[in-house]
C-alpha cells in the first residue's frame, strides 16, 4: 500500500517537472521587450520629445508675430433736436455702423540678450532630458536583469533537484532489492522513501518559485504574450577584470549622474546671464495695415455719410526699465547662489559616485572569488559523491552516509548557482555606475 502511494507521488511529481518544448527568451530579446514596452521608458522618451520640441526655432522668440483683428459696431438711436426759433426735429431709428480691421506685425529686435540665452538653455535642457531618459533605461534594464538572472538561477536549481530526485529514486530501488534478498532491514527502505518524498516536495516548491519569477519577469517586460513555459538563457559571461578597471578609470566622463549635474551647472550659468538682461533695454519693431469704414445717419445739420480709411503704419519702440525696484538685482543674486549650490552638489555627487564605484568593485571581486571557490567546492563534492556512490553499491557505506554526500553535493550546486548570478549582478551594478551598461553585450 505504501509503495502504491509512493508511486502515485512520484507520478505526480513527474507530471509537474516534465517539460515540453520551451521557448528560450534570450538576453537581447528581453532588453528589446523592455525598451519597447516598459511604461517608465516610454514616459522618459516622451519627455525627450517634448524637450526637443522646445528647442525648435518656433519656440525661440526669434520669429516675429503677425496678428489680425476685426471689429463691427452697430447702434440704433432716436434723436430729438430742438433749435431756438424752429420746430423740434424728431428722428427715429438712426443707424450707425462702424467696421474696422487691421493686420499687425511685431518683432523684437533686441531684448537684452535674454532671448538668446534662453534658447541656449532650452538646448541644454534637451540634453538633460536625454540623460534622464538614459538613466531610466539603465535602471530599468538593471531591474530586468535582476529578475532575469533570478529566473535563470531557479532553472538551474530545478535541474539540480531533478538530478537529486533521480538519484534518490535509484537508491530506493536498490534498497528495495536489498530488502527483498534480506541484505538490509526495513528501516533503510523507509529512510529511502522519506528522502524521495522530501526531494519531490523540494522540487515541486522550486517549480512553484520558478513560475512566480516568470510572472514577475513578464510584468517587468510588460509582455503577456510569452508562453508560460518559456525559459531564459542561463549562461553567464564575465568581462575581463582589465576591462572593468578601464571603465572605472573613465567613470567621470561616462557616469550619468555626473553628466546630469554638468548640464545643470550650464543651465544655472545661463540663468545668471538671463537675469542680467533685465538691466538692458528692449527694442521692438512694429507695423500694421488698417482699414476702417464709418456709416453715419443724417443729422439736422449734416446729411448722412460713409467714410472709409485705410493705410499703413510702422515704427520702432525702445523700452528701458531704468529701475524696477531692485527685482533684477535680487534675481541675479539668487541665480549666483543657485549656481554655487549646483557646484557644491557636483562635488558631492562625484564623491558619492567614487565611493559607490569602489564599493561595487570590491563587492564584485569578492563575489567572483566566492564563485570560484564554489566551483571548486562543487568539483570536490562531485568526486566525494561519486566515490560514496560506488562504495554504497558495494555495501561499504550506509544509506545515511550516502544521503549526507548527496545533500552536500546538492547544497554545493545550489550555492554555486547563487554565487554565479550574484557575481553577474554585481558586475552589472559596476557597469551602471561607470556609465557602460548600455555599451556592452550580454
Amino acid at each position: 500500500m505504501k509503495n502504491n502511494k509512493l508511486s502515485l507521488l512520484l507520478g505526480l511529481c513527474l507530471v509537474v517537472v516534465t517539460s515540453t518544448a520551451q521557448e528560450v527568451l534570450t538576453k537581447a530579446e528581453a532588453i528589446n521587450h523592455v525598451l519597447d514596452n516598459n511604461y517608465g521608458i516610454k514616459i522618459a522618451e516622451n519627455n525627450v520629445e517634448i524637450s526637443e520640441n522646445n528647442t525648435s526655432i518656433l519656440n525661440s522668440g526669434y520669429l516675429p508675430t503677425l496678428s489680425t483683428n476685426f471689429g463691427f459696431d452697430f447702434s440704433l438711436q432716436d434723436r430729438l433736436a430742438e433749435v431756438e426759433g424752429q420746430d423740434p426735429i424728431d428722428q427715429t431709428d438712426l443707424e450707425t455702423r462702424r467696421y474696422n480691421t487691421s493686420l499687425d506685425f511685431n518683432y523684437t529686435l533686441f531684448d537684452g540678450l535674454g532671448r538668446r540665452y534662453n534658447f541656449k538653455q532650452l538646448k541644454l535642457q534637451y540634453n538633460l532630458s536625454k540623460l534622464e531618459a538614459r538613466e531610466t533605461i539603465e535602471t530599468t534594464i538593471t531591474q530586468m536583469f535582476t529578475v532575469y538572472y533570478e529566473l535563470a538561477r531557479r532553472l538551474k536549481n530545478v535541474e539540480v533537484l531533478k538530478n537529486t530526485l533521480s538519484l534518490s529514486r535509484e537508491r530506493l530501488k536498490r534498497v528495495e532489492y536489498q530488502f527483498q534478498y534480506g541484505q538490509i532491514n526495513k528501516l533503510d527502505v523507509l529512510n529511502a522513501e522519506v528522502d524521495v518524498a522530501n526531494d519531490s516536495i523540494s522540487l515541486i516548491n522550486e517549480q512553484q518559485n520558478l513560475f512566480n519569477i516568470k510572472r514577475d519577469l513578464k510584468v517587468v517586460l510588460n509582455e503577456d504574450d510569452l508562453d508560460d513555459n518559456f525559459k531564459v538563457d542561463t549562461t553567464v559571461r564575465f568581462l575581463p577584470i582589465l576591462k572593468l578597471e578601464q571603465y572605472i578609470s573613465e567613470y567621470k566622463a561616462n557616469n550619468v549622474s555626473i553628466q546630469q549635474i554638468e548640464e545643470n551647472l550650464l543651465i544655472s550659468e545661463y540663468d545668471k546671464k538671463i537675469s542680467y538682461s533685465g538691466y538692458l533695454p528692449t527694442v521692438n519693431l512694429f507695423g500694421s495695415y488698417g482699414w476702417n469704414r464709418n456709416i453715419s445717419p443724417e443729422s439736422p445739420f449734416f446729411p448722412g455719410s460713409t467714410q472709409t480709411t485705410d493705410g499703413y503704419s510702422a515704427g520702432v519702440n525702445l523700452t528701458w526699465n531704468l529701475f524696477d525696484g531692485g527685482q533684477t538685482s535680487v534675481r541675479i543674486q539668487n541665480a549666483k547662489i543657485a549656481y554655487e549650490n549646483q557646484q557644491l552638489q557636483k562635488e558631492q555627487i562625484k564623491q558619492n559616485v567614487q565611493r559607490d564605484i569602489q564599493n561595487a568593485f570590491d563587492n564584485y571581486k569578492n563575489r567572483r572569488y566566492i564563485y570560484n571557490l564554489q566551483r571548486k567546492n562543487v568539483e570536490t563534492n562531485k568526486n566525494n559523491f561519486k566515490r560514496t556512490q560506488e562504495r554504497f553499491k558495494l555495501g561499504q557505506v550506509t544509506s545515511v552516509e550516502f544521503r549526507q554526500a548527496q545533500l552536500n553535493l546538492l547544497n554545493a550546486q545550489t550555492s554555486l548557482n547563487l554565487a554565479k548570478y550574484d557575481a553577474k549582478l554585481a558586475e552589472l551594478q559596476l557597469l551602471q555606475l561607470t556609465g557602460q551598461l548600455l555599451n556592452v553585450e550580454f
